[in-house]
């Protein structure tokens, strides 16, 4: 991932053995573009990687964009689909299938670079809505029942050795849970952006700015994190390794909090698969289960749609089934059944 400072977006600074021969005609253009508007290091990062598979599917055809056809449409979302591709860091020809929101991102990265060349009057020989968006499955709601959660959250107080790590990252997941925040953003905190009531201001996906809320539990899981770590960092969560030492931009990755709460999960014998973004949907899901307004659950995620969290809201198993016992017109046996 990206560093959250300025960048220099020219392509040939960023995958100059793959770029330097791109397919894509003014790429460059596109990516100042985006810059220019204000768009996040990490949407350029994903736009980047993913007109590179594009790029090397031109490749593969000996095509240049104003050679396309809505065969070669169709090609490319084969292309996607199939595990023949090569991906935007890799020659690999083996790499693992794109699943259905994978393909749409890309598909997606495609069209708004399509439409930048409209609106400089390339003549596009294809539309960009043509690059229609396939079909998504429907897998199981990705929330683990809430006392699994919960034992998940609790899982480095136990698992972890050394007690700052064990502190840390018990705040961690206390955090994800209690404000439903999405992992780019706990990365990206600060100590001053926490408050003594613990409301916290943070920008999220789409440079959106919103409030979220610590639980009193949470509160007290990073005020005892913070003691433990005595320094003067102002990154909320660092890497141990580096506590003592004047790095202010030295933080945890995203791939070690993933990488941790898999340990956990394995640990504790839950079967379904449970990431960061897992905390997140937990969050929607449970609140929801509570009686909280969808509104408000709309607003605490950041979200500008309804129907946006309305997905995020996936009832457990447990919930339902309980529902079904509770509100099903024949789940009470009828006087002639007695």
């Amino acid at each position: 991932m990206p560093n959250s400072a300025n960048k220099n977006w020219k392509t040939e600074n960023l995958e100059p053995e793959k770029m330097m021969e791109s397919y894509l005609d003014l790429l460059d253009d596109f990516f100042l573009f985006l810059q220019t508007n204000n768009y996040s290091p990490t949407t350029l990062y994903h736009y980047k990687s993913d007109l590179a598979i594009f790029d090397n599917f031109l490749k593969s055809r000996n095509l240049r964009v104003k050679d396309l056809d809505k065969r070669a449409v169709f090609e490319f979302k084969a292309y996607l689909s199939s595990d023949e591709r090569e991906t935007a860091m890799t020659h690999l020809q083996n790499a693992q299938r794109l699943s259905s929101a994978s393909i749409n991102r890309c598909l997606s990265a495609v069209r708004a670079y399509l439409r930048f060349l409209i609106d400089q009057d390339y003549q596009s020989p294809v539309m960009p809505d043509q690059f229609k968006m396939v079909k998504r499955e429907r897998a199981h709601p990705n929330v683990a029942e809430f006392n699994d959660l919960v034992a998940l959250i609790e899982a480095p107080s136990r698992i972890e050795q050394d007690p700052i790590i064990a502190a840390r990252n018990r705040a961690i997941l206390e955090v994800l849970f209690a404000t439903g925040m999405r992992i780019s953003e706990l990365v990206s905190l600060n100590r001053r952006d926490l408050n003594i009531e613990g409301k916290i201001f943070i920008t999220g996906k789409g440079r959106k700015q919103r409030f979220v809320y610590l639980t009193e539990r949470a509160q007290q899981y990073v005020d005892q994190y913070l003691r433990l770590r005595q320094d003067n960092q102002q990154a909320l969560f660092i890497p141990l390794k580096t506590r003592s030492k004047d790095k202010l931009s030295s933080r945890l990755t995203p791939r070690y909090i993933q990488e941790r709460l898999k340990t956990y999960r394995e640990n504790l014998r839950i079967n379904l698969p449970t990431t960061p973004h897992s905390f997140r949907h937990g969050f929607a899901t449970y609140l929801a289960e509570e009686g909280a307004s969808p509104a408000a659950i709309q607003i605490l995620l950041g979200h500008e749609s309804l129907n946006t969290t309305t997905r995020y809201v996936n009832a457990s198993d447990k919930f339902a089934q309980e529902t079904h016992r509770k509100f099903h017109p024949l789940a009470k046996k009828s006087q002639h059944d007695k």
